[in-house]
């Protein structure tokens, strides 16, 4: 039977490059239809405002990745350019397709193509949930409004996640396609672009982790064996024992964005390791609670989405929109010194190298920096989030939003202007040896460990580093009076 003669069915990859536990992916096999494997490379992911060169490199790779574990089951990976809207509609018109399915995504722009989409294509389309646990309208307060405080959003989570079965992780075989060589000559089908192909200028300036489904589920494996059970102290070390650039962290977050690995794999691998712990053990308790806060990560991950799909004004403004009015400087020579890791703060430059040179950084470096631009700069929270957008290789509209205000106090926390870290106690607690600094700030290696916090009190100069652009202290009482002035 010709291609064109055959009822088929699209499933449009987005932000879910993976075969196993894809829950639109797995219902289009179920129909028993082939089902034509399909990424749209718009413009704005290469070329927009927020495009990111490491961003877009990873992704690359995941789809190359993608591919190749789709031509082991007897297909590939289509990757056509263009507007979505236009490309859907043009393989509507030359193939038989029965459907459109795809996996929500809540972003304020998702939703205004996806429903062009859906108005526009002429073909049924299904639509699942699966970038999320619980997704944004079946998690709502009693009164049938949205939650805005991640407290009681996490206790209603938590009781709502007696989970149901079908949200535990499945495993299905690619049971439907069409070859390969049986592709339609009207119009042409892509291979996955090279990164100069969509940025010619661009090149990477560091080495991109595997993006693949396999590596995912490795990294997943390896934290919960190995680190997890440490989690609730191990998250905010800087710096591992074994100098490993993840620190404390999963690392997860890159396959978390992109959809390489499912929040429902990640959850359903803590709730085993909680019921593999031994209850008689000394470390039962902090094992526990360190499950319990990797659980509270991939909570916070759903709050924050659920942010930005009730309140999409958040990707323009404050949250509390009184904090719009909040006098914000604007410094051009400290907001470079902050972006370059030059402002003589050891943790915050070693953390924005470690940004400039892996496309990432750990948590809680990232709430340091964060706090520092807004508290001790008093720079917005804007400048922040863009300069996270054009360098995360995690980069999330959602999580990075959600982050940036709740640092600058403008987001969804009750009591929001009190909380200003003080960097030298930061790195004090969090880095004690000075082993994260060390790495990051290769002038300050020699300094001994009593002064890599704050190696101006050190008494010698330090050749090619800069001193404090600003006295923490009195950043803080200017920082406190332009919020009291609100």
């Amino acid at each position: 039977m010709a291609l064109m003669d055959q009822k088929l069915i699209i499933h449009w990859f987005r932000r879910d490059l993976r075969l196993q536990d894809n829950t639109a992916l797995i219902a289009s096999q179920r129909t028993g239809y082939p089902v034509i494997p399909v990424f749209i490379l718009d413009q704005r992911l290469y070329a927009g405002s927020n495009a990111s060169i490491a961003r877009l490199a990873f992704l690359l790779e995941g789809l190359r990745s993608l591919d190749t574990a789709l031509r082991e089951s007897g297909t590939r990976l289509y990757v056509l350019r263009g507007d979505p809207c236009e490309v859907l509609r043009i393989l509507v018109q030359k193939l038989n397709v029965e459907a459109l399915y795809f996996n929500r995504d809540y972003s304020p722009f998702a939703l205004r193509r996806d429903q062009e989409v859906v108005s526009t294509i002429g073909v049924e389309v299904r639509q699942f949930d699966d970038a999320v646990l619980i997704p944004p309208n079946a998690l709502l307060t009693d009164s049938g409004s949205p939650y805005s405080v991640f407290t009681p959003f996490k206790k209603k989570w938590l009781n709502l996640h007696k989970l149901p079965s079908e949200l535990i992780p499945q495993n299905a075989r690619w049971s439907s396609h069409f070859p390969v060589e049986s592709t339609d000559a009207l119009f042409v089908w892509d291979k996955v672009p090279q990164l100069s192909e969509l940025r010619p200028e661009s090149v990477p300036v560091f080495h991109l982790p595997d993006a693949s489904e396999a590596s995912a589920n490795e990294r997943l494996d390896e934290f919960v064996k190995t680190r997890l059970y440490n989690y609730v102290d191990g998250r905010n070390h800087l710096a591992a024992p074994s100098d490993d650039t993840r620190g404390g962290s999963s690392f997860l977050s890159p396959y978390l964005r992109f959809g390489i690995l499912s929040p429902r794999q990640a959850y359903w691998s803590a709730r085993q390791a909680y019921k593999d712990i031994e209850p008689a053990s000394s470390t039962a308790k902090r094992q526990h609670e360190s499950v319990e806060t990797w659980v509270s990560e991939l909570v916070w991950r759903d709050f924050y989405m659920h942010i930005l799909y009730h309140f999409p004004y958040v990707m323009h403004g404050c949250f509390r929109p009184k904090y719009d009015r909040l006098q914000w400087r604007f410094v051009p020579g400290e907001l470079d010194a902050w972006k370059n890791g030059m402002t003589g703060y050891p943790v915050v430059d070693a953390a924005m190298r470690q940004l400039l040179s892996m496309g990432w950084m750990p948590n809680r470096a990232r709430m340091i920096v964060a706090s520092f631009l807004t508290k001790d700069l008093l720079i917005s929270w804007r400048e922040g989030e863009r300069h996270f957008m054009k360098l995360l290789i995690d980069g999330d509209p959602a999580a990075n939003n959600g982050g940036w205000q709740w640092s600058a106090g403008t987001g969804t926390d009750a009591q929001p202007y009190f909380r200003i870290f003080n960097p030298v106690q930061q790195s004090r607690d969090f880095d004690p040896n000075g082993n994260y600094i060390r790495r990051w700030v290769p002038e300050l290696r020699d300094v001994p460990t009593p002064y890599i916090h704050a190696p101006w009190e050190w008494g010698r100069a330090i050749t090619h580093y800069p001193k404090p652009i600003v006295e923490h202290r009195f950043a803080r009482e200017r920082t406190l009076a332009a919020f009291k002035a609100l």
